[in-house]
C-alpha cells in the first residue's frame, strides 16, 4: 500500500521559506479551507492572533499536478547541523554531460537570486556520477539540483 506523506521543514520565517520553495518546485501556497476566501479570514475566524500568523505555512502542487504537501513550521532555534534527509530537485531530466550541467547551473543561479546559496558543484566523472549542484535554501536547509 502506498501512503501519502508530507515533507516538513522547520523555519524561522515560514512565509518567506514557503515563497522560496514555491519558486523552486513550481508549487503554490495551499488555498484557505472551504468557506473562507483568504487565510486571513480563516485565521480571524479561528481567533489566531497577529503575532502567530506566520507560525506555519503549507505548499501543494500546482493545479492538476501531483506531489507531496510541504509543511513549514516555525521553531525558535536556528538550524545547527547538516540535514540527514534532503530533497533532490530534478532540474535536468533526460540531459547528460555539459548540457545537463549548464541547465543545472542556470537553475542554481536563478535560485541563488532568490536567496539560496550554492555550496558545491559536482561535475560528471565519465562513470556513474552524472553531476549535481548542492545548495542551501535561505534558512540553510540542504538540497540538490540533479
Amino acid at each position: 500500500m502506498t501512503r501519502e506523506f508530507q515533507v516538513t521543514f522547520d523555519a524561522a520565517d515560514p512565509a518567506a521559506l514557503a515563497t522560496f520553495w514555491c519558486e523552486v518546485l513550481g508549487y503554490r501556497l495551499q488555498p484557505p479551507p472551504p468557506g473562507f476566501d483568504s487565510w486571513d479570514a480563516a485565521l480571524d475566524a479561528w481567533g489566531v492572533p497577529a503575532e502567530h500568523r506566520n507560525d506555519r505555512s503549507a505548499l501543494v502542487p500546482a493545479e492538476g499536478e501531483t506531489g507531496p504537501r510541504l509543511f513549514i513550521q516555525k521553531v525558535p532555534e536556528p538550524k545547527s547541523a547538516k540535514n540527514r534527509v534532503h530533497l533532490d530537485v530534478r532540474a535536468a531530466p533526460g540531459q547528460t554531460g555539459a548540457e545537463r550541467m549548464a541547465t543545472l547551473q542556470t537553475e542554481a543561479d536563478r535560485l541563488v537570486g532568490l536567496g539560496a546559496r550554492q555550496v558545491r558543484r559536482v561535475d560528471p566523472d565519465g562513470g556513474p556520477e552524472q553531476g549535481f549542484i548542492w545548495l542551501e535554501d535561505p534558512e540553510g536547509n540542504e538540497f540538490c539540483l540533479d
